[in-house]
């Protein structure tokens, strides 16, 4: 056998290994390839609860409530208003009162399975966007290629909303002016 052809024989192999690992994957597409380095808790989604106490009278203690609060549960809101000077008791059931904004968000009607549509349109569209073969070969991130044309331009939009006369408070003067 020449070396020529010996040599062929391996790009072959080659280009055919590198066709069968770059037409595999998983079937969700990862746009950001964003892996776990091991198979520990995630900690940024740990909370921490609060000490257990005995009350001072049993029979005041509310009810159990299937998935309902607990005394321990952690209540990062109301330990936020208390740290930074408010009174905590004016929170209703441990979170901030958002029943008018609930009720304003919602006067057009809810779409109950929003979600898993969001999720299936959005799955699609990564799998549309999944990058090319080399892109996928080499783990390269693509995921602001796919998403740039959904960018918001935040100079050109404050620009917008100045020249109809919202007022922008968060954002500094334009230096120009």
């Amino acid at each position: 056998m020449t070396t020529g052809a010996t040599l062929f024989r391996i790009g072959a192999g080659i280009m055919a290994l590198g066709l069968l690992i770059g037409c595999g994957g998983a079937d969700q597409p990862r746009l950001l390839n964003l892996k776990k380095s091991g198979s520990g808790p995630d900690e940024f989604a740990i909370l921490p609860t609060k000490t257990l106490e005995a009350p001072e009278d049993y029979a005041a203690l509310p009810a159990p409530t299937p998935g309902g609060a607990n005394l321990t549960d952690p209540t990062p809101k109301a330990d936020a208003v208390a740290a930074l000077g408010g009174d905590p008791r004016r929170l209703s059931g441990g979170g901030l009162n958002d029943g008018a904004l609930v009720s304003h968000t919602t006067r057009f009607g809810v779409k109950p399975d929003i979600r898993q549509e969001l999720a299936e349109i959005d799955l699609q569209y990564r799998r549309d966007n999944d990058g090319r073969l080399l892109e996928r070969l080499f783990n390269v991130n693509v995921y602001f290629k796919a998403y740039r044309k959904f960018e918001l331009d935040q100079y050109r939009e404050l620009e917008r909303f100045r020249r109809a006369g919202v007022r922008t408070p968060a954002v500094p003067p334009d230096p120009a002016r």
